[in-house]
């Protein structure tokens, strides 16, 4: 493949939720790959860290839960060209059974990963090269439910079929959604123990977590495929298939 087709210079990339995990795995590709690349949380101390991290990164804090801040981001912002949401909200359980579940947590689950996307694009909109692109994040569990789960997978597919209404309403920019498997994020090994995690990648294909690098070359593959929109990228090990 062509050396250009492999680039982003010249680019402007924003990441949000770009300071930990599969968003930071983003901004590192990203810079390597020659983009200008901002990170957005809505930690300072985060941010700073992040920047440390990485060099020539800029950053900005942002609170998915409060749209005038979201405003403010874009405003203070500029255009760019390509942006991805990784953001989640860990603090908020989105794994119960049904007689468990908590409603009030249930709805606020929604707010960061999907309301809060959702504004965030639409915000995005108004300085966003309209040749570019938005990746959104999913989950396998969309496709493959577990019991005891029914908000994770909700969440999970309202996210694909928002963004299969998005293309759609905001063609000709591209807008795509990555469902990662079982990755390796710091959060994910401090959830889950390893007697836990071994026996969730047992039956992949690939049988072992992704590391969040994996993980982000798909999104930086849905940046530079100019064809690509509307599209379900997973990164699952082949567990659809297993």
């Amino acid at each position: 493949m062509s050396e250009a087709l492999m680039s982003l210079a010249g680019k402007r990339v924003v990441v949000i939720g770009g300071t930990a995990g599969i968003g930071f795995a983003i901004a590192m590709l990203a810079r390597e790959i020659g983009a200008d690349v901002v990170v957005a949380s809505s930690h300072q101390a985060n941010i700073d860290a992040a920047m440390a991290r990485l060099d020539g990164v800029t950053g900005s804090a942002m609170d998915l839960r409060d749209e005038s801040s979201i405003s403010r981001f874009f405003d203070t912002l500029g255009a760019f060209d390509h942006l991805a949401i990784t953001a989640g909200d860990w603090d908020i359980p989105i794994f119960a059974p049904t007689r468990d579940i908590n409603l009030t947590a249930a709805r606020d689950s929604f707010t960061v990963r999907f309301w809060g996307a959702l504004a965030a694009v639409q915000h995005a909109c108004r300085v966003i090269d309209p040749t570019g692109s938005i990746t959104l994040t999913s989950g396998m569990l969309a496709y493959r439910p577990i019991k005891g789960a029914p908000m994770a997978i909700a969440i999970s597919g309202a996210i694909v079929h928002l963004v299969h209404g998005l293309a759609v309403d905001l063609a000709p920019l591209r807008i795509n959604v990555v469902c990662p498997g079982i990755t390796l994020t710091e959060q994910v090994k401090q959830m889950m123990p390893p007697e836990r995690l071994q026996a969730s990648v047992a039956p992949l294909l690939l049988p072992r977590g992704a590391t969040p690098a994996e993980a982000a070359t798909a999104y930086i593959y849905l940046m530079l495929n100019g064809y690509a929109t509307g599209q379900v990228l997973p990164v699952d090990g082949g567990g659809s298939l297993a």
